[in-house]
């Protein structure tokens, strides 16, 4: 696979988002949806590893990754509402959308939103609520205390802390200056934003395939806080991946991709076999 392409996304009325592409033009649409204080950059092992069939978007969301950063609006909301504004402005028709961590409440409440216009749903360690858990309530005390500009050793803490396995030192690198180009406003209001979820409600109006994915060592998300979110969803599947942390498309990016893959093929009506690289 080549190095995805780059471009820029002006929403109407909204941020610039830039955002990757890369695959085939006619292939299943795939839309992948990063977490606070990260970039699209955040999911290039994973797109390496993605067969060429499908075609692939990864945008920057807004306050993200050399994004416009408004002064407000980092509530699940505002991001689902630059993610239908993306998808109108680039055509995309009823696409997988993939949500990793905490951008799985943006793509829930846009696919609760319009249920006619999603072809999948994809959460990769993503809570059902945050609110009700201390490990979670840690990660938000640790960034209230964020000043400007974000000290470089708290967002590697961050960074390294949600894998079981090292990471490469590059990626690792990259991942800490993708977090430190997030005002700390930015990683502030994007946090409460995401405690302020306090229900599930809507997520039953989502009756198209979901696959959640968890790996066994998430130090922030117990299995049962999954189990409650996939019996929220109608049509879903809990894949445990063994050896990963939080975000196991960093742990295991070959794995990822090869289910991500599969359930387009097999549960999504898209093509795409598997994944490029089962390492």
């Amino acid at each position: 696979m080549e190095e995805p392409a780059t471009r820029v996304a002006h929403l109407p009325g909204g941020p610039a988002l830039p955002y990757a592409e890369q695959g085939d033009p006619a292939g299943t649409p795939v839309v992948l949806v990063h977490a606070v204080g990260d970039s699209w950059r955040a999911f290039g092992p994973l797109m390496a590893r993605l067969p060429a069939a499908l075609h692939v978007f990864a945008p920057s969301q807004r306050g993200h990754g050399g994004a416009d950063c408004p002064p407000a609006g980092y509530r699940p909301a505002d991001f689902a509402a630059d993610l239908a504004a993306f998808l109108d402005l680039l055509g995309i028709d009823r696409p997988v959308l993939v949500g990793a961590s905490s951008a799985g409440f943006t793509v829930r409440r846009y696919a609760a939103e319009h249920p006619e216009r999603v072809r999948g749903l994809v959460l990769l360690g993503t809570p059902a609520l945050l609110a009700d858990r201390p490990e979670a309530v840690a990660v938000r005390d640790a960034v209230s205390r964020m000043t400007e500009p974000p000290d470089p050793a708290a967002v590697r803490t961050m960074v390294e802390s949600v894998v079981a396995r090292p990471l490469p030192p590059d990626f690792a690198d990259l991942m800490v200056r993708e977090g430190l180009r997030v005002p700390a406003r930015v990683w502030r209001d994007t946090v409460d934003g995401l405690f302020g979820e306090t229900g599930l409600d809507g997520l039953e109006r989502i009756t198209v395939p979901a696959l959640l994915i968890r790996g066994d060592r998430d130090g922030i998300l117990p299995r049962a806080d999954q189990e409650r979110l996939a019996a929220a969803l109608p049509r879903s599947e809990l894949l445990v991946h063994e050896g990963s942390g939080h975000v196991v498309q960093w742990d295991d990016p070959g794995r990822t991709a090869a289910d991500l893959a599969e359930f387009v093929a097999t549960r999504c009506g898209g093509g795409g076999g598997g994944g490029q690289d089962a390492a």
